[in-house]
């Protein structure tokens, strides 16, 4: 669909509606399509950026599911013509639809192109996006020069996200040279940059990270009480991303299950004390 204007987007969001009253498997996505049907067109002077907004509040809606076809149609067209527009936000949207597949087709190299285009007007989402593109090899080999140098730039703009991957460059010893003690003071820089709003999104990987150092000692002495601490915090708020649909978190809450399992076993049988002289089981 093409969407030049009010009238486009009215249209489009009526089709939209009459589709999504077609199922009750995308109850959130028509709860957010009913407000706009009457006054998309009342609130703003620019059916662009009534669109954008339209587009912001269905883009995660429905999150355990691929988006409805239709809405995946209206949110593509949305953001084309806002790249179109030289919309930064629209071309790092678009992105991330091809990077999940959520809109039906996950093409890494599309989502790369777009990432690129919103990174250079300035998105720092879309610049720490493509840190990501670059570490894990989503378009040909791992960069993790590229991968670093993007991560930098999102972690000087404030993104808790690539600051904790700068933290895993120093871990790892990946294009840096490895130093443990300043990965685990990146990771709890981070811990304490921690906010009511970034939690939900980050706040997992962060305490995995920061359990994982305890349990390994890694740039910190080994201390599993502390370690069982940071990792069950990180456990639950795995389990919330995961019904929300953020599918790329299956391993993450695998690795912190399995992790929680070995320490339970070593405070067992290494670290709790001999009390059978109580006589309390008998």
């Amino acid at each position: 669909m093409r969407i030049e204007n009010f009238e486009d987007l009215h249209k489009a969001i009526i089709s939209v509606h009459e589709a999504l009253a077609k199922t009750e498997d995308y109850p959130e996505s028509a709860e957010k399509i009913e407000y706009w049907l009457d006054f998309a067109d009342e609130l703003y002077e620019d059916f662009l950026a009534a669109g954008m907004d339209i587009a912001s509040t269905l883009h995660d809606a429905d999150g355990a599911l691929p988006l409805h076809p239709a809405v995946a149609e209206l949110l593509t067209s949305i953001y084309e013509k806002g790249v179109e527009k030289g919309d930064s936000e629209a071309a790092c949207d678009l992105g991330s639809l091809y990077y999940t597949g959520r809109a039906g087709t996950q093409d890494y190299e599309k989502a790369a192109h777009y990432y690129h285009i919103a990174d250079k007007g300035g998105d720092r989402q879309a610049t720490e996006n493509l840190g990501y593109i670059y570490y894990y090899g989503r378009i040909g080999k791992r960069d993790y020069e590229k991968a670093f140098n993007y991560f930098i730039k999102g972690a000087l703009d404030g993104h808790l996200r690539s600051l904790y991957k700068i933290g895993d460059f120093y871990k790892n010893g990946y294009y840096v040279e490895k130093d443990e003690k300043e990965a685990f003071r990146i990771y709890q820089q981070c811990v304490n940059m921690i906010s009511d709003e970034s939690a939900p999104l980050v706040g997992a990987d962060i305490y995995m990270r920061m359990g994982d150092c305890f349990f390994e000692g890694c740039g910190v002495e080994k201390d599993m009480i502390a370690a069982s601490k940071f990792l069950s915090v990180a456990e639950n708020m795995f389990y919330v991303r995961l019904m929300e649909g953020d599918f790329y978190q299956q391993k993450n809450l695998e690795h912190v299950l399995e992790r929680l399992s070995e320490i339970r076993k070593i405070i067992k049988e290494e670290m709790l004390p001999d009390l059978s002289w109580s006589g309390y089981n008998e």
